[in-house]
């Protein structure tokens, strides 16, 4: 194995660099060393301060002896990953004011946020279809049910990313939205016959590549009627090199999702799920694993042949050409006041009010946090955005445990539920549903009024069948919590 071989196989793999908000990314420096040595192709970054990324960033790139891609997850702008930057409302309910100009903005606003802080490759947008609400983590990340529409919405989307200098990624090829499990918990099969996969599911995804997207991201979970080996489609030949590369004639960056996940690595080892994933057609892999004994399977592989050297070799020049193709990063088109002043906007904007009229707030506002999400693995926003906004507003507003006599006004639920990975289930816990009864009796007793609050997919709040005036706030993040909150002072 010569040290070139080896160091094109380093630039397929793209370790996860961890931001904690006790730590910073102290912990993730001996990662980051290493990796450099080892020449990776380039980084995905999770969580982070919007200058402390900035700098990261910048050290990367000048510490690398070839030009990185730098990758994070924005599907809900800049905001959603990185503090300081815009965040914005999900794609379902970008997409339900039914106006694709908004969507157009919103992908601009995230491409240039990126930009500026060296973030050159957004994983979005999702173009899996909403098909079932038993999917237990689509939701709200979907632009929506119908093919054709979310075909046209997809095509804006990547269209306004790239045009700001910052590579798309149209996800999850081909298609997780029939799927009844969550890949980040499970070995997936959607058994789905061939003619519906490609008549509905496929075309968002040929839309992406008309309108030229730089990359495409594959899906943990097996298509039997596509592949009958059921070899999930990130390890899968049939679906990646005849159904991708060569039916709809895509020819840019193929990326696997995370390589860590059961999804893809349930039975197989994770160098071993690493070097069928290459050998499938994909070009650059996320969360590798330990790099070293990736790195070696590799390496093994290429040297008995199980691995092909030219195709190594494609790969290596797909992603070095768009790695220039971002590079360097710089302020080109820095977002202006007006950009990120339009995207607070955009949240209130979004915001869904049901069952009748919010009436007026007391001066004291009492908020009751139910949190159907608080057992789910992962990063969240924290829970005090709502009452912030009031409080900024002149309400004072305060989080309860329950209603008080410090308050005659009405009595305000959040509840946060939404579809998540890792959650694992699409209904809300007995115990969610108790709580919120137990509050809504407890307000009746004080003859106060409630008003509830739904912070996710729409979807969960209905779940409470309750008649009382209802905000719909879409997501958790932070930026629609502000957004519900200055939904509950709007004068009517």
């Amino acid at each position: 194995m010569s040290e070139q071989s080896r160091r094109d196989l380093a630039q397929l793999l793209l370790p996860v660099i961890r931001w904690t908000p006790e730590r910073g990314f102290s912990d993730a420096r001996p990662l980051i060393d290493h990796a450099l040595a080892l020449g990776v192709g380039g980084f995905l970054l999770s969580g982070g301060e919007q200058d402390g990324v900035r700098a990261l960033a910048k050290e990367l790139q000048l510490k690398s002896k070839h030009p990185l891609l730098l990758a994070a997850e924005l599907e809900r702008g800049a905001g959603q990953q990185f503090a300081g930057a815009t965040g914005l409302p999900p794609l379902s309910a970008i997409t339900a004011l039914g106006d694709i100009e908004s969507l157009r903005r919103a992908a601009r606003l995230t491409a240039r946020e990126a930009r500026t802080m060296g973030v050159n490759w957004n994983l979005a947008p999702v173009c899996d279809l909403d098909l079932l609400a038993e999917n237990p983590f689509m939701g709200t990340r979907s632009f929506g049910s119908d093919a054709r529409t979310v075909a046209t919405l997809v095509q804006a989307w990547v269209e306004a990313t790239q045009a700001e200098g910052v590579m798309a990624c149209a996800k999850h090829f081909p298609g997780l939205g029939r799927a009844l499990k969550d890949p980040h918990r499970e070995a997936v099969s959607i058994d789905t016959p061939a003619d519906q996969l490609k008549e509905l599911d496929l075309h968002p995804f040929r839309a992406a590549v008309s309108g030229g997207v730089a990359s495409v991201m594959t899906a943990h979970a097996a298509y039997p009627a596509l592949d009958s080996s059921k070899a999930p489609a990130t390890v899968s030949r049939e679906i990646l090199q005849w159904l991708l590369r060569q039916q709809l004639k895509f020819d840019n960056l193929l990326v696997g999702d995370l390589m860590t996940l059961p999804g893809v690595c349930e039975g197989r080892a994770v160098a071993d799920a690493c070097v069928q994933a290459l050998r499938a057609g994909c070009d650059v892999l996320l969360s590798p694993g330990d790099l070293d004994v990736t790195l070696g399977a590799l390496e093994r592989a290429l040297d008995d042949g199980t691995l092909d050297a030219d195709r190594v070799k494609q790969s290596v020049r797909r992603r070095l050409k768009w790695a220039q193709w971002v590079s360097p990063p710089n302020d080109w088109r820095r977002p202006s006041g007006a950009d990120t002043a339009w995207g607070a906007l955009l949240a209130d904007k979004v915001l869904r009010f049901e069952h009748g009229v919010v009436p007026p707030m007391g001066g004291v506002t009492e908020v009751a946090i139910v949190d159907d999400d608080d057992d789910v693995e992962g990063r969240r926003a924290d829970r005090t955005g709502i009452v912030e906004a009031m409080r900024v507003a002149g309400n004072d507003a305060r989080i309860v445990s329950a209603p008080t006599a410090a308050s005659s006004g009405p009595f305000v639920i959040a509840l946060f539920a939404d579809y998540l990975p890792n959650k694992g289930r699409t209904r809300l816990r007995d115990s969610t549903i108790t709580a919120v009864r137990a509050l809504v009796a407890q307000a009746a007793a004080m003859q106060r009024e409630v008003v509830m609050v739904g912070l996710g997919d729409p979807r969960w709040v209905q779940q409470l069948q309750m008649e009382v005036p209802t905000i719909v706030a879409w997501s958790g993040d932070r930026v629609m919590q502000q957004a519900a909150g200055r939904g509950l002072l709007r004068k009517r």
